[in-house]
């Protein structure tokens, strides 16, 4: 199958019982078991779910990898791949990552005796001057969250196999429409399902996806034991948000196209930064790498935190809102909301400006998201 078709009908087959196209929603905490020591497949929904199975292999093959664990959020996702680490294991991680990955890193994860290095992994050198004996992980997110810097895959992964180190990837802004890291070598990757996959802005999830087997013999047991699962209701919600991702990402990213090309040409940003850009700081790798740049576009007001608050509260289509990847067209200001819990001098340190913000674009008439950016920056 080519990849729009395994998008819509990977892993999905009529319900054998009634030929029902869309697959049941398999509400049960527990199974009747036909006779002692013998199960259907099934016993707890905590150890699986008709439902969630039916996700994991989707987003599995969507991703070209072979196994998927899903979880009910992406943190959780990236919570449980850490776990495949012990006391005094060493990580490397991309310094621009999401705000809840680097406070999950550095408040919670170091008290277990994991130490954490931060790097700009766009530049692949970076990534091999911080490791230690101990290092055993690198976490790359490409592109990263809020700055949208690219990693060059291919050489992050010669590098890990060269210092037989773990590869993971959140390629949650580009999802598999646009990048597959495991065609560049990458041996875990993660989304947060929230945000693209499922679209829509209705469920909370992650998903982690290998071809190891045997991580995913450990991805599987940690799921079980920690039960840390989203709903069969929120996966069969994900499922049908996932019938739609190659369109919905074509509109996405056009949309932001066009939208950063208005940005770039605002007399009140400072700076904008968008894959699609040929100004991008990696345009080639991110154009020799991903098939397409995707929804989120960061660009710098002119006037710090009161010209970023102003937009915010002047934006009238744009949702002001947390999140990103849906299809309603969403604006962050990193500085008081997404990175809050990230200390100023570690913010302006990591290039996390007071007069930043974050728009993840959504699928409306891009005349339309325009025209309230514009109207809300004649304001500043």
């Amino acid at each position: 199958m080519k990849f729009d078709t395994k998008v819509v009908r990977a892993g999905i087959e009529p319900d054998p019982t009634t030929g029902a196209i869309v697959p049941p929603i398999y509400q049960t905490a527990t199974y009747v078991l036909p006779e002692v020591g013998r199960d259907l497949g099934f016993d707890y929904t905590r150890s699986a779910n008709p439902t969630r199975e039916i996700l994991e292999n989707n987003l599995a093959t969507i991703e070209g990898g072979r196994f998927g664990t899903c979880f009910s959020s992406g943190m959780s996702a990236v919570d449980s791949v850490l776990k495949l680490l012990k006391m005094g294991d060493h990580v490397v991680c991309s310094d621009d990552v999401y705000g809840g990955v680097s406070r999950h890193f550095n408040n919670i994860l170091v008290n277990y005796g994991l130490t954490f290095t931060y790097v700009d992994s766009s530049n692949p050198e970076n990534v091999e001057n911080a490791i230690t004996s101990e290092t055993k992980l690198f976490w790359i997110e490409t592109p990263t969250n809020p700055l949208l810097k690219i990693t060059d895959l291919n050489a992050i992964s010669k590098i890990a196999k060269k210092h037989q180190i773990l590869f993971g990837v959140d390629s949650t802004f580009a999802t598999p429409v646009f990048l597959r890291p495991f065609e560049f070598g990458a041996d875990i990757v993660m989304h947060s399902t929230t945000k693209y996959i499922s679209g829509h802005n209705q469920v909370i999830g992650g998903i982690i996806i290998t071809n190891d087997e045997e991580i995913h013999e450990r991805m599987k047991f940690v799921q079980k034991t920690i039960g840390a699962v989203p709903s069969p209701f929120d996966c069969w919600l994900t499922l049908i948000g996932v019938k739609t991702l190659h369109l919905r990402m074509e509109r996405h990213a056009s949309n932001a196209q066009a939208v950063a090309e208005f940005l770039e040409s605002h007399p009140q940003v400072e700076k904008i930064t968008y894959p699609g850009l040929k100004s991008h700081p990696q345009y080639g790798v991110a154009k020799e790498q991903m098939d397409g740049f995707s929804g989120m576009i960061s660009f710098e007001l002119k006037g710090g935190i009161p010209a970023g608050t102003t937009v915010m509260n002047n934006v009238k289509l744009c949702s002001l809102a947390e999140s990103l990847g849906a299809v309603e067209t969403m604006i962050t200001h990193p500085a008081t909301m997404t990175h809050v819990d990230v200390p100023a001098e570690e913010r302006h340190a990591r290039g996390l400006s007071d007069g930043l913000v974050r728009i993840s674009v959504g699928i409306e008439d891009p005349d339309d998201i325009i025209d309230d950016l514009k109207q809300a920056l004649e304001k500043v």
